[in-house]
C-alpha cells in the first residue's frame, strides 16, 4: 500500500505541462521560480548533450503543431511521415492470415471452414515449427528460416547468392542503420556523409552517437536529384581539412526526400569511389518496391552493382565495405507498426559481425511478428499457389495508385506560382522547391521560425495538410522546400490539390508587396 501511495504522489510530477519541460531544457538550472524540478539530476541542462543537440524534424514542431490541432477537435491530415496505413492504405491479405494463424495455431485445422487458403496455412505452420512460439526469443541475429528466405530473395534478385550469417533481422530499418553506426563511430573526428536533402534518422543518430556529419549535396537539376562523384570528392576533401575522417557514405535510394533512382552506372561509380576512398557504404534501400516508372528506371540495388563490378573481374567488387537496409514498412506492405526489416553485411569483416551479434544480443530478440512478416516480404506466394492471383492484384494495385498520386501531386505543384517539383521516380514523397516573398521570410524572422518552417505552420493552420518544412532536411542555402507524403487517398487528391492551391495563392498575396503597402 505505502508503495501505491508513493506513486500517486509522483505521477502528477511526471505529467506536467511539456511547455514547462521544454522552457527548463533552455536553463542552466536551478533557482527558477518557472522550473518545478531545478534541481533534478535528469533535468535537460544535466542530460547527455548529444541527445539535446539532435533533431529529428518528421516528428519535430510541425508534428506537435499537428497533434495540438488534433486535440482541439481540428481536422488534420498528417502527409509529414511515411506511414501508409494511417493514411488508409489496406493491408496485404495474405500475411495477415498467416500471421492470424501463427499468432493463434487453434486456428490452422479450421483454416478453410474461415476462407483463409491452404498455403496461408502451410506457411503459419512452417513458420510455428521454426519459432515454436512468437511469445518466444529467437536468436539474435534473427530467426534461422527467415535469414534464409531473405538470403534466397537477393540472390533472386540480384543474380549472385546470398550468404545466411550475412543477414540481421531487426525492428526496423532504423534500429539497424543506428546498430551500425554505433559500429563505425568511434569519435568527433569520425565523419559520415550523407546527402542533402536527407532522411534526418542519419543527422540525429550521428549527433547522439558523437560523430561528425559530412554532407554532401544532391543536385536538384532538371527533373531529378543527381548524385555526382565529383560532389562526393569535394565533401571528403572538405571534412580532411577540418580534420575529420569520414568513415561511412550514406546513400538513400530510392531517395528520401527527394523520390530519384539511381542508373546502374550511377550505382558503380559510388561503389568504386568507397573502395578508393576507404569508406563504408550504408544502402538505405528501404524504398525498393516504390518505383513509378519502371521502364526508364528501375530500382538496381548496390548488391546488384557489386556484382557486376565482380563480373567485370573490378577489383572495387572486394574492397567495398557495405551494410544494405529494407524493410515491410514501405512498399506495398507498409506495415510500419509490424517493425520488421533486415540488414546485410557484405564485405564485412568477421570479427566485426560478430560485435553485431554481440550488440543485437544485448537485446535479446527482436519482435517474431516482425521476422515473419519480413520472411513475407521476401518470399510471397508463387504463381500457380491459391493466394497468388490476389497478392498479385493486390500489391499491383497500391504500387499503381501510387503512381498516379505522384504523378497528379508533381503536376498539380509545377502549375502553382514559384514551386518547382522533379519527377517522384520513387519511394512517397514530393520534395516541391518554392520561391517565398521577401514578406513572407520577414514575416518567418518575426515569429522565430525559418522561412520553410512558418510556409508549412500557415499551411497546417489554413488547410490542416501537415507537411515537413525542406530545413529539416537541409537543403542549399537560399533555397525552400517542403516534403509532402503521396500517401492520402485518391479520393482525398482532388480535395487536397484545390486546398494547397488556394493557400499557396493566398499566401503570395498575403507577403507580396503590395498587400504590405495596404
Amino acid at each position: 500500500m505505502p508503495a501505491t501511495v508513493a506513486a500517486a504522489r509522483i505521477l502528477p510530477v511526471l505529467h506536467r505541462d511539456e511547455k514547462t519541460a521544454v522552457k527548463s531544457s533552455n536553463q542552466s538550472g536551478g533557482g527558477n521560480g518557472d522550473d518545478p524540478q531545478p534541481d533534478a539530476v535528469l533535468h535537460p541542462s544535466r542530460i547527455n548533450t548529444n541527445v539535446v543537440n539532435a533533431e529529428y524534424a518528421v516528428r519535430g514542431k510541425l508534428y506537435l503543431a499537428a497533434q495540438a490541432r488534433q486535440q482541439s477537435g481540428k481536422k488534420v491530415i498528417l502527409t509529414n511521415v511515411g506511414n501508409p496505413q494511417a493514411l488508409g492504405q489496406k493491408p496485404i491479405t495474405f500475411p495477415r492470415q498467416v500471421l492470424a494463424l501463427v499468432t493463434y495455431p487453434e486456428l490452422i485445422p479450421r483454416a478453410a471452414q474461415l476462407g483463409i487458403p491452404t498455403d496461408a496455412a502451410a506457411r503459419a505452420q512452417k513458420y510455428l515449427e521454426a519459432v515454436g512460439s512468437t511469445g518466444a526469443y529467437q536468436d539474435s541475429r534473427g530467426n534461422a528460416l527467415v535469414r534464409k528466405e531473405v538470403a534466397e530473395f537477393l540472390g533472386r534478385r540480384d543474380g549472385f547468392e546470398g550468404v545466411v550469417d550475412d543477414v540481421f533481422l531487426t525492428d526496423g530499418a532504423s534500429v539497424g542503420i543506428t546498430l551500425c553506426m554505433r559500429i563505425a563511430i568511434r569519435s568527433r573526428s569520425d565523419g559520415v556523409m550523407m546527402p542533402i536533402p536527407q532522411y534526418p534518422l542519419y543527422s540525429a543518430t550521428v549527433e547522439v552517437l558523437g560523430g561528425t556529419r559530412v554532407d554532401y549535396l544532391l543536385d536538384e537539376r532538371g527533373d531529378e536529384w543527381a548524385l555526382s562523384v565529383p560532389e562526393l570528392e569535394r565533401a571528403y576533401v572538405a571534412a580532411e581539412r577540418a580534420r575529420v575522417t569520414p568513415r561511412v557514405l550514406v546513400v538513400i535510394n530510392p531517395g528520401n526526400p527527394t523520390g530519384q533512382c539511381m542508373s546502374l552506372d550511377n550505382l558503380r561509380e559510388v561503389l568504386r569511389w568507397c573502395a578508393r576512398r576507404r569508406v563504408v557504404l550504408f544502402a538505405d534501400e528501404v524504398y525498393q518496391t516504390n518505383i513509378y516508372d519502371e521502364a526508364r528506371r528501375p530500382f538496381i540495388s548496390f548488391r546488384k552493382a557489386l556484382g557486376s563490378l565482380c563480373a567485370d573481374r573490378d577489383a572495387a567488387a572486394s574492397q567495398v565495405e557495405m551494410f544494405s537496409f529494407h524493410t515491410v514498412s514501405k512498399g506495398a506492405f507498409g506495415e510500419c507498426g509490424r517493425r520488421g526489416a533486415y540488414f546485410e553485411a557484405i564485405n564485412i569483416h568477421a570479427g566485426t559481425k560478430a560485435e553485431v551479434y554481440k550488440l543485437l544480443s544485448m537485446n535479446l530478440s527482436s519482435n517474431v511478428d516482425g521476422q515473419i512478416y519480413v520472411g513475407l516480404m521476401v518470399n510471397p506466394p508463387k504463381m500457380g499457389e491459391p493466394s497468388y492471383e490476389l497478392y498479385e492484384q493486390e500489391t499491383r494495385g497500391i504500387i499503381s495508385s501510387l503512381c498516379r498520386r505522384a504523378q497528379m501531386l508533381t503536376a498539380a505543384f509545377n502549375a502553382l506560382e514559384g514551386v518547382s517539383c522533379s519527377a517522384v521516380e520513387g519511394a512517397m514523397y514530393a520534395f516541391p522547391q518554392i520561391e517565398l516573398p521577401s514578406g513572407a521570410i520577414d514575416a518567418a524572422k518575426r515569429l522565430g521560425h525559418t522561412p520553410d518552417e512558418y510556409y508549412c505552420l500557415e499551411l497546417l493552420d489554413k488547410t490542416g495538410i501537415c507537411a515537413v518544412p525542406g530545413s529539416g532536411f537541409g537543403q542549399r542555402d537560399g533555397s525552400f522546400h517542403f516534403r509532402t507524403t503521396i500517401l492520402p487517398p485518391e479520393s482525398m487528391f482532388e480535395h487536397i490539390v484545390a486546398a494547397f492551391s488556394k493557400f499557396h495563392a493566398d499566401f503570395l498575396r498575403q507577403h507580396s508587396p503590395a498587400h504590405a503597402r495596404m
